[in-house]
């Protein structure tokens, strides 16, 4: 059953997919958390691996870096894998003078500069936003283990770097950080009628440039944020 980007047999993956941008960061939770493990998908380096975590069959596979790329990768899950739930585990930066570094941000919702939407034709704006009971799960979650987290709108850029500005004007309309890919999973969500969340773990703060962190911590340190995927996945 494969398809332009997975080279995947029908049934490879399992109902609920994480889903980290890197690669790398793929094969490090495949590796150090599931049981048994397979990769059953490797089409560009993109390494998805199907394994099973405390009894339950889970999926892992990386989305890259942007919309356009997990608008791929989620829509191909989702609409010819059988996938129901993806969770994006993330990193992200905070906009909010609370939220520093290795702190949780669960998005319950999106906001964007990207034209992902557009292709729906929509009279208006759509507010892409995440399943409800991923999102209740993973905050219930959180308190359970004592994570430091908060709950809120996030901002998926499409670009990195931006001449405009740092975007520090969505703090002003209390968005909690900036990301480069959950709005897009949300509107594929929406439109094929699918679940996702996106748990983004907090890698740099815009208030507090003095933190911060490298690729190697981003890859293998954020392990509360996949732990907490892992323990609500269906």
């Amino acid at each position: 059953m494969a398809t332009p980007h997975i080279a995947a047999e029908k049934g490879a993956f399992a109902k609920t997919v994480l889903m980290p941008g890197d690669p790398l960061r793929s094969e490090f939770i495949a590796k150090t958390f599931l049981e048994n493990p397979v990769l059953v998908n490797d089409v560009r380096g993109v390494h998805g691996y199907t394994g099973t975590y405390k009894g339950k069959t889970v999926s892992v596979m990386a989305s890259g870096m942007g919309q356009p790329s997990i608008g791929i990768y989620s829509y191909e899950l989702y609409s010819f894998f059988d996938v129901e739930n993806i969770i994006r585990v993330g990193s992200c930066g905070s906009f909010h003078e609370s939220i520093h570094v290795r702190d949780i941000i669960l998005a319950m919702g999106a906001c964007t500069n990207g034209n992902y939407a557009s292709q729906y034709r929509l009279p208006g704006t759509f507010c892409p936003i995440a399943d409800f009971g991923l999102l209740k799960k993973a905050a219930e979650e959180c308190e359970r283990i004592g994570a430091r987290y908060s709950i809120g709108n996030i901002f998926s850029s499409d670009s990195f770097y931006d001449d405009a500005g740092s975007g520090m004007e969505w703090a002003k309309m209390g968005v909690l950080g900036v990301e480069m890919e959950s709005a897009a999973l949300y509107c594929n969500a929406a439109r094929l009628g699918k679940k996702a969340l996106c748990i983004c773990t907090v890698s740099d703060s815009l208030i507090h440039p003095e933190e911060n962190t490298t690729a190697e911590e981003r890859q293998k340190s954020f392990t509360q944020m996949m732990e907490i995927a892992l323990n609500i996945a269906e």
